[in-house]
């Protein structure tokens, strides 16, 4: 605690403030955790059961945790600080040499702890207890991940030999999956081949599929029509021959894996860091779209900056005379503020996406902005 906080003041406020934001992030997170648990009991029967409803809504609470983070350090900061200007510490602290510059790097430093424990949190923990979540959700039920989905789905990948394996070669290949019943295990495949002019080679599908960590999947009960361009007189009037031919099973080599085709169940802003970061290079690979993904990927690598964006947002509460407004009037206009960022963001997310703006740009616009407005509410505030 010292060597980050070497200061008496920067200790004193990071216990005040860790204290304040501990609290609300109780208080919101139940709030949370109690929507989502009248949600799903619609969803309880038959071996759905009322205490599996209750675990798969709190393993769920991790990715609720670091979406909320940043609100509860909004919230719970301008309590901190509306405490202390309505007691006159703040001032005593001003009078002692706190000036904004200072007071933005003590907030930068509490920021520190809570960026790795969001880091931790959504990189590992939340990821993880939403696929359990999720896996224990579908069993009780008997549905799949892709039950939603009516046609499956549908992805990208490279094309190989007739057999499907050797080198890439010029072409495409197009993977419809069913269902994804385990995260190495998939049904109701199938897969269209095109050769570099988009000519259909072929159609293939399975009943199942496993992989195997080498990046062979196993196709089982296979059925296979090639089709073959006859050679005629005339070209604007081609002929193809097409023949059929059933398996047992079949390998064939593929960089669809399963933790692409999770994935692609997921959305952006659920997927960690190093998901993201895999998943737009597969799409670029095959010269797929990666806007969505680019800015959800870039809006979790500036997520640090959001939190302390979000403290230095209420830095100037404190300088707010008492009689400008009671304690819960201040905290009431720290909701409002961050619902308006957290709105601000969605909207410029999606307005990014339709106008492909740089992903980074998007990402970094909201943040800035407020960081902005709240060095001019500092500014102002403390001349008046």
């Amino acid at each position: 605690m010292k060597l980050l906080f070497p200061y008496i003041f920067e200790r004193y406020l990071a216990k005040q403030i860790y204290a304040a934001f501990g609290f609300i992030l109780f208080a919101l997170v139940t709030l949370f955790l109690f929507f989502d648990t009248l949600s799903e009991i619609g969803s309880v029967k038959g071996g759905y059961t009322l205490p599996l409803a209750l675990l798969h809504v709190l393993l769920k609470a991790p990715s609720r945790i670091s979406e909320i983070i940043p609100i509860a350090g909004l919230i719970g900061s301008i309590y901190v600080f509306a405490m202390l200007a309505s007691q006159s510490e703040f001032t005593i602290l001003r009078i002692a040499g706190l000036d904004i510059k200072k007071g933005l790097m003590t907030l930068a430093k509490i920021s520190i702890p809570l960026v790795i424990i969001t880091l931790l949190i959504s990189e590992f923990i939340g990821p993880y207890t939403e696929k359990l979540s999720d896996q224990i959700r579908m069993k009780a039920l008997g549905t799949s991940y892709s039950s939603q989905f009516k046609t499956g789905v549908w992805v990208k990948d490279r094309l190989r030999d007739a057999d499907g394996n050797g080198p890439v070669r010029p072409g495409v290949r197009y993977v419809n999956v069913g269902k994804i019943e385990r995260d190495s295990q998939i049904s109701d495949i199938r897969m269209y081949e095109f050769d570099d002019t988009y000519r259909l080679l072929s159609i293939r599908s399975a009943a199942t599929g496993t992989f195997d960590q080498s990046g062979i999947w196993a196709l089982k009960d296979v059925t296979e029509t090639r089709f073959k361009e006859t050679k005629q007189a005339d070209p604007l009037n081609p002929v193809y021959s097409a023949e059929t031919f059933k398996y047992q099973q079949v390998t064939l080599e593929s960089e669809v894996t399963p933790q692409i085709l999770s994935v692609l169940l997921v959305s952006p802003e659920k997927m960690s860091i190093i998901s993201l970061g895999r998943f737009i290079n597969h799409l670029q690979d095959n010269k797929q779209d990666i806007q969505r993904h680019a800015i959800a990927f870039w809006k979790k690598v500036t997520y640090p900056f959001t939190i302390f964006v979000m403290l230095a947002l209420a830095l100037p509460f404190a300088y707010l005379k008492v009689r400008a407004g009671g304690v819960g009037i201040k905290v009431f206009g720290g909701i409002m503020l961050g619902m308006s960022f957290q709105l601000f963001n969605s909207l410029f997310s999606n307005v990014g996406l339709l106008g492909s703006w740089p992903a980074l740009l998007t990402a970094l616009a909201p943040p800035l902005i407020y960081l902005m407005l709240a060095v001019v509410s500092l500014r102002w505030v403390s001349r008046t």
